[in-house]
C-alpha cells in the first residue's frame, strides 16, 4: 500500500500562496467546521461547512501535490485545503486518521485520484515531444527581426550609460528617477526585457543608501558587459553565447527542453519563496542526493497572485530535469513528477564555508551576471560580527557575512551550535533560505 508521510506544521503553511491565506487556513484548522474527513494512500478529504448550505468538498493528493476545493477561490491551495492539511499534520493522534488503503476513498474522491492518475500516465517521461513551429522559415525570421531589434536596443544602452558615467554617479541620487524609466521602456521596444529590468534596478539604487555610487559602478560595469556580450556574442564561447542571451531576455521553451536530454533524479525540495514584481515569481530549490547537484525550478503567478506549483520544504521530488541551456546551469524546467512517500531520514550532507566560497568564486567567473549560487552549508553557526552577522564555520577556519536584517530567527534555532543551513551566495553575502539542527530532519524556513 502506498502511503504518504505527514508533513509538519511548517511544511504546510510553506505552501500558502500569501500571508492572508495562512492565517485564514490556521483558523479554520478545527474539528468544529469539518466533516467526513479520512485519508487513505496518498489522499485526503473533508467537507467543511461554509456560508452556503452545502458543504465545500476539499481533496489533497500529496503525491503531486494537487488541490481540489469546490470552494470559489482562485488560490491554490486554497484555505480549506491549508486547513485540511493543518489537520492532517497533527499526527496519527489527530482528528484524521488512515482510513484505509487506497481505493478506500469516498466516491468523489475517488473519481478526481483516478483522473489524476490517469493525466500523470499520459503525460510520463518521454509522451512530451516539442511540436516545434508550423512554419520553421517565419519562426527564423522572426529571430532575426528580433536579434536585430535587441542589437539596435543594446547599442542604444551603451550609449546611455556612456553619458550618464559622462556626467558622474555623484548627482544620481538628485537626477529624475523617469530617466531610468524611459531607458527601461526603450529596452522593452527593443524586446530586450531582460536588459530592461536591469535598468530599472540601476534606477533604484540611488535611494537605497549606504555606499551605493560603488554599487551603481558595479552595476553600470555588468550593464555595459552585457550589451557588449550581446553585440560581440559570435566571438564568444557557445555555453556563454546561451548565458547572455538568457540575461537579455530570450527564453526557451520548456516543452523544448523537456522534449530533449533530462537528468533524472530523487530531489529534495530545500526551499520556497515568491518575489513580486510585475509577475509573482516563485523560487524553488531542488537538489539531487546522490550527485548534488542543485536545480532552480520557476514558477509564475500574474501581479498579486501566487503560482500555482508549490511543494512543502523537506519532501523529495521524483522527477526528470531539463536545464536551461548556460555557462553555469542552475534554472531547470520540471518534466513529470510524484512526491516520494519515504521522508529524508537525516539532514542533507553539506560543505564548509571556504569550498562554498570557492565554488561561488568559479561560477562568478563563468557567469558574471549571477544573481544567487547555491550552498548547502554543513556545522555553520550564527554569529554577530563588527558590521554585521555572519555564518561561521564551528571551528572558525572561514566567515561569510549575511544578508539583510539581523537574523534572530536563525540564531534563535542555532542556540549557539552548529546547524545545516542552505543559503543564496549574493554579492551583498549569504541569504539563509533553510535549516535543519543537529537533532532533527527537519527543515524549518528562516527566512523573514
Amino acid at each position: 500500500m502506498e502511503t504518504e508521510t505527514r508533513w509538519t506544521v511548517d511544511q504546510v503553511l510553506a505552501l500558502a500562496p500569501d500571508a492572508a491565506s495562512r492565517k485564514a487556513g490556521a483558523k479554520l484548522a478545527a474539528p468544529a467546521p469539518w466533516s467526513g474527513t479520512g485519508a487513505a494512500g496518498t489522499a485526503v478529504w473533508g467537507l467543511c461547512r461554509g456560508s452556503g448550505s452545502k458543504p465545500y468538498q476539499t481533496v489533497v493528493d500529496t503525491r503531486g501535490p494537487a488541490y481540489r476545493c469546490s470552494c470559489p477561490s482562485r488560490k491554490f491551495p486554497c484555505k480549506h485545503a491549508l486547513a485540511l492539511l493543518l489537520l492532517w499534520a497533527g499526527g496519527a493522534e489527530g482528528p484524521i486518521a488512515v482510513t484505509g488503503a487506497a481505493g478506500t476513498e469516498p466516491e468523489w474522491v475517488e473519481q478526481w485520484v483516478s483522473a489524476r492518475r490517469k493525466k500523470e500516465e499520459a503525460g510520463a517521461p518521454g509522451a512530451a515531444r516539442a511540436s516545434g513551429p508550423a512554419d520553421p522559415e517565419a519562426a527564423r525570421r522572426r529571430a532575426d527581426r528580433r536579434a536585430v531589434r535587441v542589437e539596435g536596443g543594446a547599442a542604444e544602452l551603451e550609449q546611455r550609460l556612456a553619458d550618464l558615467l559622462r556626467g558622474g554617479l555623484a548627482g544620481a541620487d538628485r537626477a529624475d528617477h523617469r530617466s531610468f524609466d524611459e531607458t527601461a521602456a526603450r529596452m522593452v521596444d527593443a524586446q530586450a526585457p531582460g536588459l530592461a529590468s536591469r535598468v530599472r534596478e540601476l534606477g533604484s539604487i540611488p535611494a537605497s543608501g549606504g555606499d551605493w555610487p560603488s554599487r551603481m559602478l558595479e552595476e553600470t560595469a555588468l550593464l555595459h558587459l552585457l550589451a557588449r556580450g550581446f553585440l560581440g556574442r559570435e566571438e564568444l564561447p557557445g555555453p556563454l553565447v546561451d548565458t547572455v542571451r538568457a540575461r537579455v531576455g530570450f527564453t526557451v521553451d520548456s516543452a523544448e527542453l523537456l522534449a530533449g536530454p533530462t537528468v533524472p533524479g530523487r530531489w529534495l525540495v530545500l526551499a520556497q519563496y515568491d518575489t513580486a514584481d510585475d509577475l509573482t515569481t516563485r523560487r524553488i530549490w531542488l537538489r539531487d542526493g546522490a550527485s548534488g547537484r542543485f536545480a532552480l525550478v520557476l514558477s509564475f503567478g500574474a501581479a498579486g497572485r501566487a503560482p500555482q506549483l508549490a511543494f512543502p520544504v523537506g519532501v523529495v521530488i521524483e522527477a526528470d530535469l531539463a536545464y536551461h541551456p548556460s555557462a553555469v546551469p542552475l534554472r531547470a524546467a520540471l518534466g513529470p513528477h510524484r512526491t516520494s512517500p519515504a521522508p529524508p531520514v537525516a539532514a542533507p550532507q553539506g560543505t564548509a564555508v571556504g569550498p562554498a566560497l570557492d565554488g561561488y568564486g568559479a561560477a562568478l567567473a563563468d557567469d558574471p551576471w549571477l544573481d544567487a549560487w547555491p550552498v548547502l552549508l554543513h556545522d555553520v553557526v550564527p554569529i554577530p560580527g563588527p558590521d554585521r552577522w555572519q555564518l561561521a564555520d564551528a571551528t572558525g577556519t572561514d566567515a561569510v557575512p549575511l544578508a539583510g536584517p539581523a537574523p534572530w530567527r536563525l540564531a534563535a534555532l542555532s542556540g549557539g551550535h552548529p546547524l545545516t543551513l542552505f543559503a543564496e551566495l549574493t554579492p551583498a553575502g549569504a541569504k539563509p533560505l533553510t535549516a535543519w539542527s543537529p537533532t532533527s530532519p527537519a527543515p524549518t524556513p528562516v527566512l523573514p
